[in-house]
């Protein structure tokens, strides 16, 4: 492993990937403290800290989750990469009702528009928290300093442009750096609480709030967490394929034998993000506009993050969101076609039964995998919620952290991997030697 590491740092352009990354999320954090005009950041923090056991605080954490504290501070980056995956969310269900833009997605050329699209839409729902957002800073006594209207009109062109900087960031990153940079940038704002978070879990350890040994066990379960996630993300089907002798040109190509990995959670944190991305966006909304509106505030309290009702809606989304995503990036209908068209075959299988048999196949593996993944993510969130640990604790280290921590960690090794490989280093051996075969 350390040899690994000399090496990745020797290669020129790895290197270069690295850092690049590295500057962008930087810049991603510092503007997750830099307040926007016409808020004054010390009466901000004293409300915070006043209202620490309030409903509308515990939305705070959990909006702070996504956005690496920065909604807390009202900063710049304060509505985080939010807005952007719920655009994708909605144009890739509007892509299952509309013909016409699902033909265009599948068109080369159409990604452009689709892209397009989606930086559109992302304007228009920063536009709609931003407002949000400033009638929320409204109802704190004291925190604006200047007019409602001059502060309405600066915070939502703040915060729009800057959850658009911080869109460019993700997609710059994902371009010239290494990882996926929309995945790295949430990410990095779960890493860059953990200090804050081990401060808080020590300061209630100290004060007799919380047992020691209690804390203990859920350590060790975190560690357990952590474990099976890893292995879920390794776990692979193998579905062989046969492909017959051809004539390519004045060449024979023989007959070899291949075979479609399958894994058990092939859309990896995906459904996570997307399914608390789908969430957070309406309950801000609800929770914020509560106070004018009764039925809202009646909604917010009954899809309180950490009751029942948002627990369950939120597990279901995750396994439709696991299985929508699978369908979207690994459809059995042109898996069969290639297969086809390549004049290969799977055995036991009849060429006309390969789509029936591979959507099975992908349903049978997809399935446990889905469910798996959302138990993950509730159970720590449950088993903290009896032990009374602090809400800043209790997101950070609950099971949807685990997962994107884990998930982005192994996804951007895979990627640091395969460079290395291309330039004959064996790289971290995180992919396929240690796959678990299902």
């Amino acid at each position: 492993m350390a040899n690994s590491l000399v090496e990745m740092y020797r290669m020129k352009d790895l290197r270069k990937k690295i850092f690049i990354t590295l500057g962008l999320l930087i810049v991603s954090r510092v503007g997750a403290v830099i307040p926007i005009p016409g808020v004054d950041p010390q009466v901000l923090k004293l409300y915070f800290l006043s209202q620490s056991n309030s409903s509308s605080v515990g939305l705070t954490e959990y909006l702070n989750f996504f956005s690496g504290g920065a909604f807390a501070n009202f900063s710049l980056f304060m509505l985080g990469v939010m807005p952007y995956i719920s655009t994708q969310i909605i144009l890739q269900l509007l892509m299952l009702v509309v013909p016409a833009l699902k033909k265009l997605a599948e068109d080369p050329s159409g990604q452009k528009k689709i892209q397009q699209y989606t930086r559109y839409g992302t304007i228009v729902v920063c536009l709609i928290q931003s407002y949000v957002v400033t009638i929320y800073a409204n109802s704190i006594p004291g925190v604006l300093t200047m007019g409602i209207v001059p502060f309405t009109l600066i915070a939502m062109l703040t915060v729009t442009a800057g959850a658009m900087l911080l869109v460019w960031l993700g997609n710059k990153i994902t371009q010239f750096g290494v990882g996926n940079g929309i995945s790295l940038l949430i990410f990095a704002g779960i890493v860059a609480r953990i200090p804050e978070a081990m401060v808080t879990l020590f300061k209630s350890v100290s004060a007799g709030t919380l047992n020691p040994i209690v804390v203990l066990v859920v350590f060790i379960m975190f560690i357990v967490v952590v474990a099976l996630v890893v292995y879920e993300e390794q776990g692979v089907r193998k579905v062989p394929v046969n492909y017959a002798k051809r004539v390519v040109g004045r060449k024979m190509y023989g007959a070899q034998s291949t075979y479609i990995p399958i894994k058990l959670n092939p859309s990896n944190v995906i459904p996570v993000i997307f399914a608390s991305a789908l969430l957070s966006f309406p309950l801000q909304i609800a929770t914020t506009l509560g106070p004018q509106v009764k039925w809202l505030a009646t909604f917010a309290n009954w899809l309180s993050p950490q009751g029942a009702p948002y627990l369950i809606i939120y597990a279901l989304l995750i396994i439709a969101f696991a299985f929508f995503y699978t369908q979207v990036t690994m459809n059995p209908v042109e898996m069969a076609k290639q297969i086809r068209e390549n004049g290969g075959s799977v055995p036991g299988v009849r060429s006309e039964k390969l789509e029936e048999y591979l959507t099975k196949v992908l349903n049978r593996v997809v399935l446990p995998g889905a469910i798996f993944l959302a138990f993950i993510a509730l159970i720590p969130t449950l088993v903290q919620k009896l032990f009374s640990f602090p809400s800043s604790v209790a997101m950070l280290f609950g099971g949807t952290s685990l997962i994107i921590l884990v998930g982005v960690d192994l996804d951007t090794m895979r990627q640091i991997e395969g460079v290395m490989k291309m330039h004959h280093y064996d790289g971290f051996n995180v992919g396929s030697k240690k796959s678990k075969h299902i």
